[in-house]
Protein backbone atom coordinates (compact mmCIF):
# COMPACT_ATOMS: atom_id res chain seq x y z
CA UNK A 1 0.00 0.00 0.00
CA UNK A 2 0.89 3.37 -1.21
CA UNK A 3 -0.63 6.43 0.77
CA UNK A 4 -0.06 9.95 0.19
CA UNK A 5 -1.69 11.93 3.49
CA UNK A 6 -2.49 15.63 4.30
CA UNK A 7 0.12 16.84 1.59
CA UNK A 8 0.91 20.17 0.53
CA UNK A 9 4.21 22.04 -0.85
CA UNK A 10 4.97 25.52 -1.46
CA UNK A 11 8.48 27.01 -2.74
CA UNK A 12 10.44 29.78 -0.82
CA UNK A 13 6.87 31.33 0.50
CA UNK A 14 4.86 31.11 -2.60
CA UNK A 15 1.52 30.27 -3.37
CA UNK A 16 0.65 26.90 -1.67
CA UNK A 17 -0.21 23.38 -3.54
CA UNK A 18 -2.37 21.15 -1.74
CA UNK A 19 -2.96 17.17 -2.81
CA UNK A 20 -5.81 15.31 -2.31
CA UNK A 21 -5.25 12.04 0.18
CA UNK A 22 -4.70 8.97 -2.55
CA UNK A 23 -4.39 5.67 -1.81
CA UNK A 24 -2.68 2.87 -4.21
CA UNK A 25 -3.35 -1.00 -3.47
CA UNK A 26 -0.06 -3.08 -4.36
CA UNK A 27 -0.26 -3.57 -8.11
CA UNK A 28 -2.50 -1.21 -9.17
CA UNK A 29 -1.95 1.11 -12.28
CA UNK A 30 -2.33 4.26 -12.32
CA UNK A 31 -2.64 7.30 -14.69
CA UNK A 32 -1.42 10.93 -13.14
CA UNK A 33 -2.79 13.19 -14.93
CA UNK A 34 -1.84 17.19 -15.32
CA UNK A 35 -1.35 19.98 -17.04
CA UNK A 36 1.81 21.97 -17.39
CA UNK A 37 1.82 23.91 -14.12
CA UNK A 38 -0.22 21.77 -12.56
CA UNK A 39 2.16 20.65 -9.68
CA UNK A 40 2.78 17.37 -11.43
CA UNK A 41 6.83 17.55 -11.30
CA UNK A 42 6.38 18.42 -7.48
CA UNK A 43 3.87 15.25 -6.31
CA UNK A 44 6.61 13.34 -8.39
CA UNK A 45 9.38 14.38 -6.54
CA UNK A 46 7.40 13.92 -3.28
CA UNK A 47 6.23 10.65 -4.07
CA UNK A 48 9.90 9.38 -4.99
CA UNK A 49 11.47 11.11 -1.88
CA UNK A 50 13.25 13.60 -3.87
CA UNK A 51 11.31 16.76 -2.21
CA UNK A 52 10.11 16.61 1.06
CA UNK A 53 7.04 17.78 1.57
CA UNK A 54 5.64 21.08 3.43
CA UNK A 55 3.49 19.04 4.94
CA UNK A 56 2.16 15.59 5.38
CA UNK A 57 3.25 12.27 4.76
CA UNK A 58 4.31 9.65 2.47
CA UNK A 59 4.52 5.74 3.16
CA UNK A 60 5.45 2.77 1.11
CA UNK A 61 4.24 -0.27 2.54
CA UNK A 62 4.72 0.28 6.76
CA UNK A 63 7.58 3.26 5.55
CA UNK A 64 7.13 6.77 6.01
CA UNK A 65 9.71 7.82 3.77
CA UNK A 66 10.36 11.51 4.91
CA UNK A 67 11.12 9.95 9.03
CA UNK A 68 13.99 8.34 7.14
CA UNK A 69 17.53 9.84 7.57
CA UNK A 70 18.84 10.89 4.42
CA UNK A 71 21.36 8.26 3.96
CA UNK A 72 18.78 5.59 4.56
CA UNK A 73 15.52 7.11 1.88
CA UNK A 74 18.38 7.07 -0.53
CA UNK A 75 18.84 3.38 -0.04
CA UNK A 76 15.38 2.78 0.35
CA UNK A 77 14.70 4.69 -2.60
CA UNK A 78 16.88 2.45 -4.13
CA UNK A 79 15.47 -0.38 -3.75
CA UNK A 80 11.61 -0.02 -3.64
CA UNK A 81 11.37 2.91 -6.65
CA UNK A 82 11.90 2.78 -9.72
CA UNK A 83 12.01 6.00 -12.10
CA UNK A 84 11.61 5.89 -15.86
CA UNK A 85 12.35 9.23 -16.88
CA UNK A 86 11.34 10.70 -21.13
CA UNK A 87 14.96 10.28 -22.21
CA UNK A 88 17.01 7.59 -21.00
CA UNK A 89 19.88 8.48 -18.20
CA UNK A 90 22.44 6.18 -19.18
CA UNK A 91 26.19 6.44 -18.45
CA UNK A 92 27.91 5.92 -21.94
CA UNK A 93 31.11 4.24 -20.89
CA UNK A 94 29.16 1.34 -19.25
CA UNK A 95 27.78 -1.26 -20.92
CA UNK A 96 23.67 -2.03 -20.50
CA UNK A 97 24.79 -4.67 -18.00
CA UNK A 98 27.24 -2.50 -16.26
CA UNK A 99 24.45 0.63 -15.92
CA UNK A 100 22.40 -2.50 -14.47
CA UNK A 101 25.27 -3.75 -11.94
CA UNK A 102 25.68 0.31 -10.65
CA UNK A 103 21.83 0.35 -10.50
CA UNK A 104 21.95 -2.82 -7.94
CA UNK A 105 25.12 -1.51 -6.46
CA UNK A 106 23.59 2.36 -5.27
CA UNK A 107 20.42 -0.08 -3.76
CA UNK A 108 23.46 -1.81 -1.98
CA UNK A 109 21.94 -5.33 -3.37
CA UNK A 110 24.74 -7.87 -4.53
CA UNK A 111 25.53 -7.93 -7.86
CA UNK A 112 23.05 -10.49 -9.74
CA UNK A 113 23.68 -11.03 -13.27
CA UNK A 114 20.94 -13.43 -13.92
CA UNK A 115 18.71 -10.67 -12.63
CA UNK A 116 20.06 -8.69 -15.72
CA UNK A 117 19.57 -11.27 -18.12
CA UNK A 118 15.86 -12.16 -16.44
CA UNK A 119 15.10 -8.44 -17.00
CA UNK A 120 16.52 -7.97 -20.33
CA UNK A 121 15.33 -10.90 -21.92
CA UNK A 122 11.62 -10.16 -20.68
CA UNK A 123 12.23 -6.59 -22.81
CA UNK A 124 14.19 -8.78 -26.16
CA UNK A 125 17.23 -7.00 -25.14
CA UNK A 126 19.01 -9.57 -23.54
CA UNK A 127 21.07 -9.79 -26.89
CA UNK A 128 21.98 -6.09 -26.57
CA UNK A 129 23.71 -6.50 -22.54
CA UNK A 130 27.28 -6.00 -23.72
CA UNK A 131 26.62 -3.26 -26.36
CA UNK A 132 27.34 0.26 -25.02
CA UNK A 133 23.98 3.04 -25.48
CA UNK A 134 25.93 4.94 -28.12
CA UNK A 135 24.95 1.36 -30.61
CA UNK A 136 21.44 1.18 -29.69
CA UNK A 137 18.56 2.54 -30.85
CA UNK A 138 16.25 4.93 -29.07
CA UNK A 139 13.48 2.10 -28.85
CA UNK A 140 16.18 -0.15 -27.44
CA UNK A 141 17.52 2.79 -25.45
CA UNK A 142 13.69 3.12 -24.02
CA UNK A 143 13.60 -0.32 -23.22
CA UNK A 144 17.21 -0.49 -20.75
CA UNK A 145 15.76 2.38 -19.16
CA UNK A 146 12.69 0.34 -18.27
CA UNK A 147 14.88 -2.69 -17.16
CA UNK A 148 17.30 -0.46 -15.17
CA UNK A 149 13.89 1.36 -13.06
CA UNK A 150 12.65 -2.87 -12.35
CA UNK A 151 16.37 -4.43 -11.73
CA UNK A 152 15.52 -4.50 -8.01
CA UNK A 153 11.99 -5.35 -8.13
CA UNK A 154 10.78 -1.92 -6.69
CA UNK A 155 7.62 -2.11 -4.99
CA UNK A 156 6.53 1.50 -6.90
CA UNK A 157 7.46 2.28 -10.46
CA UNK A 158 6.93 5.56 -12.17
CA UNK A 159 7.28 6.44 -15.46
CA UNK A 160 7.47 10.36 -16.17
CA UNK A 161 5.88 11.64 -19.62
CA UNK A 162 6.84 8.11 -20.81
CA UNK A 163 4.74 8.69 -24.60
CA UNK A 164 4.82 12.65 -25.10
CA UNK A 165 7.42 12.77 -27.41
CA UNK A 166 6.19 9.29 -29.52
CA UNK A 167 4.00 8.89 -32.39
CA UNK A 168 0.64 7.01 -31.82
CA UNK A 169 2.31 3.83 -32.44
CA UNK A 170 5.78 3.60 -30.50
CA UNK A 171 3.43 5.84 -27.41
CA UNK A 172 1.10 2.52 -27.59
CA UNK A 173 4.51 0.12 -27.67
CA UNK A 174 6.27 1.48 -24.98
CA UNK A 175 2.98 1.87 -22.64
CA UNK A 176 2.41 -1.61 -22.98
CA UNK A 177 5.74 -2.41 -22.10
CA UNK A 178 5.35 -0.61 -18.56
CA UNK A 179 2.04 -2.50 -18.03
CA UNK A 180 3.14 -5.90 -18.76
CA UNK A 181 6.51 -5.03 -16.81
CA UNK A 182 4.74 -3.42 -13.63
CA UNK A 183 2.99 -6.89 -14.05
CA UNK A 184 6.39 -9.17 -13.83
CA UNK A 185 7.68 -7.26 -11.28
CA UNK A 186 4.93 -7.12 -8.80
CA UNK A 187 5.18 -3.33 -8.70
CA UNK A 188 2.28 -0.78 -8.36
CA UNK A 189 2.58 1.33 -12.11
CA UNK A 190 1.83 5.50 -11.93
CA UNK A 191 2.32 7.13 -15.12
CA UNK A 192 2.39 10.44 -15.14
CA UNK A 193 1.54 12.44 -18.23
CA UNK A 194 -0.67 15.08 -19.52
CA UNK A 195 -0.93 12.91 -22.82
CA UNK A 196 -4.38 12.09 -22.83
CA UNK A 197 -3.61 9.47 -26.03
CA UNK A 198 -3.13 6.93 -22.81
CA UNK A 199 -6.11 7.23 -21.12
CA UNK A 200 -8.24 4.56 -22.03
CA UNK A 201 -5.46 1.87 -20.77
CA UNK A 202 -6.24 3.13 -17.32
CA UNK A 203 -9.09 2.18 -14.68
CA UNK A 204 -7.60 4.51 -12.35
CA UNK A 205 -6.75 8.20 -12.98
CA UNK A 206 -5.64 10.72 -10.27
CA UNK A 207 -6.07 14.47 -12.14
CA UNK A 208 -4.52 17.41 -10.80
CA UNK A 209 -6.25 20.82 -11.22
Amino acid sequence: MISLNSVNHSYNGSAQISFKDWQISDGDQWLLLGASGSGKTTLLHILTGILKPSNGSVRIGDTSIYELPARELDQFRGRNIGIIFQRPHLIRSLSIAENLRMAQSFAKLPEDDKRIDEVLGSLGIQHKKNAYPNELSQGQLQRVSIARAVINKPALLIADEPTSSLDDQNAMAVLQLLLEQSGLNQATLIVATHDKRVKDAFTNTYELA
